[in-house]
């Protein structure tokens, strides 16, 4: 009874147009991060932020960046790892390059590495879709660890391809603690999710959906394909990219191109996949649910006493997970984000049947 919209009328064109137009979502979201900021930082363990939240906020906003490509334009890609990779390198090199530039402007830098060869990727897509996109993007995934690899530029001449920063401070700041880490994380996840959300209300977000639906219907509109498939790869590249220098930096400290391989990439598409396509709520749900959930398999046999070796454990949470997935998608397609929208639309009906 609590999850109603009585009496909540909308007299303008900006209230009826607000990202959260019921009372009851607004004091959720502030009630949600409020207890993000103040205090997850203050009685979270070491261990949850290193091991949880902070690999929970960087896929989240890889998720959220790959959710615009796949989920709002509907162009498959499977070069999500190499557009991270870029960012990372991208970010390490200005880092390293340039004497006092800002972390957050070599992250920011990286990201835009990362949309310049996003969208070089993404114009075959311009006459290509579906599994056949999917190939021409994982030649990026192949091309940038061969590029990881060989060229030493990227590495800053490193003969193994690993690299390492130290030292990371905000305007002055150390972020050398998990709760800072955490912090520094979550404001990006807040703004980009932000700035995404706005995007897919607007105008190019119509148009995104629109060549997702039906490309061709799209251009007898007056929507131009090559624009709009563009910008979608553009945007996404930038958010992946950015992805990629937070999960170097912030959360590994050093890293090489096996970290960016073609299993992360396989993991971002299953996050949106599980997590709900076209929802930015989605790309939340897939990322708690694959980072939490193996964690809590592989702690589920000694939790109840369960004698049972570390390499069978670790067999059965990968058993457990993909019986876990191919069960979900059967039974709801569409993704937790669905079932989460069908609970709320069910609160603001109970108990009326219609």
């Amino acid at each position: 009874m609590l999850y109603r919209e009585n009496g909540q009328f909308k007299s303008t064109y900006r209230a009826d147009q607000q990202i959260f137009p019921i009372l009851q979502d607004r004091v959720a979201i502030a009630a949600l991060l409020a207890v993000a900021f103040i205090a997850v930082p203050m009685f979270a363990s070491e261990y949850l932020l290193r091991a949880i939240f902070v690999p929970f906020l960087i896929l989240s906003l890889a998720a959220l960046g790959l959710n615009i490509l796949v989920g709002y334009c509907g162009q498959i890609s499977l070069g999500t790892g190499a557009f991270m990779a870029i960012g990372a390198y991208a970010a390490y090199n200005f880092q390293a390059r340039i004497e006092g530039m800002p972390l957050i402007f070599s992250l920011l830098l990286g990201g835009v590495c990362s949309t310049a060869v996003g969208v070089l990727f993404g114009i075959p897509s311009l006459r290509i879709k579906g599994l056949y996109l999917a190939v021409a993007t994982l030649a990026a995934q192949f091309f940038v660890d061969w590029a990881c690899l060989r060229l030493k530029w990227v590495t800053n001449d490193s003969s193994s391809g690993s690299v390492s920063v130290a030292g990371l401070n905000v305007f002055g700041v150390p972020i050398e603690s998990p709760a800072h880490k955490y912090l520094f994380c979550l404001g990006f996840l807040v703004v980009f999710a932000l700035l995404a959300k706005n995007l897919v209300r607007g105008a190019i977000g119509r148009e995104w959906m629109a060549i997702r639906d039906m490309d061709v219907a799209a251009a007898v509109i007056g929507i131009r394909p090559v624009y709009a498939k563009l910008t979608a790869f553009a945007v996404s590249s930038f958010i992946v990219g950015v992805a990629g220098g937070l999960w170097g930096f912030i959360h590994l400290g050093s890293w090489e191109p096996a970290a960016f391989n073609i299993d992360r990439s396989f993991q971002l598409l299953f996050m949106i996949i599980i997590g709900g396509l076209g929802s930015i709520m989605g790309s939340f749900f897939g990322a708690a649910f694959i980072v939490v959930l193996p964690i809590v398999l592989d702690g589920l046999p000694y939790w109840f006493g369960i004698p049972i070796d570390t390499a069978t454990a670790s067999h059965l949470t990968f058993m457990v997970f993909g019986a876990l997935i191919v069960f979900f998608l059967i039974v709801e397609p569409h993704g937790i984000a669905r079932l989460w929208s069908t609970a709320k639309e069910k609160l603001r009906l109970w108990p009326f049947p219609h």
